[in-house]
């Protein structure tokens, strides 16, 4: 998979996708699913999950990408072009008003989820106390330095095969977690035969990259049953 594919975001929707509809939470249209009643939220800066909010949170999945989504094929705005005008820098503080809004509607807990382009942004959210934890899928543009100064508890999925972060990277990352005073809890794994981006853009009819993707979600979802709902 190329690295400019990645950055398209558009994975093939199936079965498990759908249910939500679309409303305005912290001033961005956000695409939201799950129980108004339940305490428990969890912040998706990708695509959408229904999944997560199956298991009792309520999930908003941010347009933080302002309704302008790379493409790939467009010969008159290459990708470093197009990251002048979306900055990964910039992406925590376009969530926070998100997480703040959900606060103010009563969610007491919070669970923020980066992906690729965004995993960045859940790195820098995890350095404050708006979220109980965070956790981030094959992230790009990342180093160690990027997570000095983690408060939240904090998850790192990496792939075997890929090239925009590669393995040596997120050991990197694991270093600086490891040595870090004061600790938080972290969990770090590398993902054996899967490349950037294999958590969101995944053939539903690969048996394989089904069995990857679920293993993800599933444990994206333990660790926000662990450290936001306790």
């Amino acid at each position: 998979m190329s690295v400019i594919g990645v950055h398209s975001y558009h994975p093939i929707l199936n079965a498990s996708s759908g249910t939500g509809y679309v409303t305005t939470v912290g001033g961005l249209n956000s695409y939201v699913t799950g129980s108004h009643l339940s305490l428990f939220a969890a912040v998706l800066m990708s695509d959408i999950y229904d999944k997560v909010a199956a298991s009792g949170y309520y999930v908003v999945a941010p347009d933080l990408l302002d309704d302008d989504p790379f493409v790939d094929n467009d010969v008159n705005r290459s990708l470093d072009v197009w990251l002048q005008d979306h900055p990964p820098e910039n992406v925590s503080a376009d969530v926070k008003p998100v997480i703040q809004d959900l606060k103010r509607r009563g969610f007491s807990k919070i669970g923020i989820a980066g992906f690729c382009w965004s995993g960045i942004g859940a790195a820098d959210i995890a350095k404050t106390k708006l979220v109980k934890a965070s956790v981030l899928s094959h992230p790009s543009f990342v180093q160690g330095n990027n997570f000095r100064g983690i408060k939240a508890p904090i998850a790192i999925y990496g792939g075997q095969n890929d090239t925009l972060t590669p393995p040596w990277r997120i050991i990197e990352i694991e270093r600086v977690l490891r040595d870090a005073r004061p600790q938080v809890a972290y969990e770090v794994k590398i993902f054996p035969n899967v490349e950037h981006g294999w958590t969101l853009l995944y053939d539903p009819n690969d048996p394989k990259a089904v069995k990857a993707a679920d293993k993800a979600h599933r444990m994206m979802i333990n660790w926000f049953d662990k450290h936001v709902q306790n």
